[in-house]
């Protein structure tokens, strides 16, 4: 919105050309979440408490957790609108590749809004029912992959692209529609199921986020694209200015949501983030270093699958609770350190899926 007034006003004062430069507005877009974060979060805070939204706490989970009970939730809703006026403030109105992330990972949010609702507000202490959520999930992130199949113009698009070496890839056909569908659902339980600590679950969703930013600037680039040898996809390199906004209001919830939290994402958040990252990751043609970057995420996830397999085959249980982060705090580690050290290894993770840009 702004930038369209923006370039009309360029004709008259030379100041605003700057508008046209994606870096600019990719630090608009950081500031304009953080600062909307900032400043509804404590308003948000003391409803969602007044209205008495508060975290309920699983009886077999870490005796810590128990003065958590009561804590306000389903504050992934800030991130949410953050993400949302931001983008639609500096972003391209025009671009394809900024309205299916935005709508896909708006969606999402509604999913894990009914979820938070029913639990929190209906007291119901199943939620939305797995199977509807799985539904749901499936029927947005198969509309999502069925359109960027049939749009898609260019050959590189639908190409999987193997990390590490140069030429290296495949065009995958059909089966883009169900590698697009298996990234975004995957990705946004994964993130999901990594809610579980104070600040556990955003940090590093900041962090692949603003890595996924780069990419799709680098590879919105013709220049940096043929220089990296990574794809040419025209238009993409506007997804920064949303991976910006994700930056900034990722960045604010953690404001708040920092140990001892102040509010919890909830579902709301969790699902819409992960779904967000896993759209990114697919529309720059980089699933697998998602999976490098993401690795926490991974981790949480092979997790819960290795332990519900492994109680199901031998009725013995491989940690002592899953998803892992609650293994080390059975394990006698606080919850901060838990978090930093995931924090940390999140930060080496990202890192070496950056490497990825030069070691081919």
């Amino acid at each position: 919105m702004l930038l369209k007034l923006a370039l009309l006003l360029e004709n008259y004062i030379d100041v605003f050309r700057v508008f046209h430069y994606l870096t600019f507005r990719a630090i608009l877009g950081v500031l304009t979440a953080l600062v909307i974060s900032l400043i509804v979060g404590p308003g948000m805070i003391r409803r969602l408490s007044r209205y008495k939204i508060g975290q309920s706490i699983r009886q077999d989970g870490p005796q810590s957790h128990f003065s958590k009970a009561g804590t306000p939730t389903m504050g992934g809703a800030l991130i949410l609108v953050s993400i949302a006026i931001s983008t639609l403030l500096w972003a391209d109105l025009s671009n394809r590749y900024v309205w299916v992330t935005l709508l896909l990972t708006l969606a999402f949010g509604v999913i894990g809004f009914i979820d938070d609702y029913k639990k929190l507000i209906l007291r119901n202490s199943k939620g939305l029912a797995a199977k509807h959520k799985y539904l749901w999930q499936s029927i947005f992130g198969f509309s999502a992959a069925l359109y960027l199949y049939h749009t898609a113009s260019l050959p590189a698009e639908t190409t999987f692209i193997v990390p590490f070496f140069k030429n290296v890839s495949f065009d995958m056909g059909w089966f883009y529609i169900f590698m697009t569908y298996f990234v975004i659902v995957g990705t946004s339980n994964a993130v999901n199921l990594t809610d579980g600590l104070d600040g556990l679950a955003i940090m590093p969703t900041v962090l692949v986020g603003g890595a996924l930013g780069i990419f799709a600037y680098a590879s919105g680039n013709s220049h940096f694209s043929e220089y990296l040898g990574i794809p040419f996809l025209p238009k993409s390199g506007e997804l920064v200015v949303f991976c910006g906004a994700l930056v900034g209001a990722g960045l604010g919830f953690l404001w708040f949501n920092t140990y001892p939290a102040q509010v919890f994402m909830g579902d709301v958040g969790a699902l819409a983030l992960g779904g967000g990252l896993g759209v990114l990751a697919v529309l720059v043609r980089q699933e697998i270093v998602l999976m490098i970057m993401g690795g926490v995420f991974v981790m949480e996830t092979l997790s819960v699958m290795l332990q519900v397999l492994s109680f199901k085959m031998t009725g013995k249980r491989i940690f002592r609770m899953a998803p892992i982060h609650h293994h080390f705090e059975l394990k006698g580690w606080p919850e901060p350190r838990v978090i930093v050290r995931f924090w940390i290894i999140t930060v080496v993770l990202v890192l070496s899926g950056l490497a990825t840009l030069k070691l081919r």
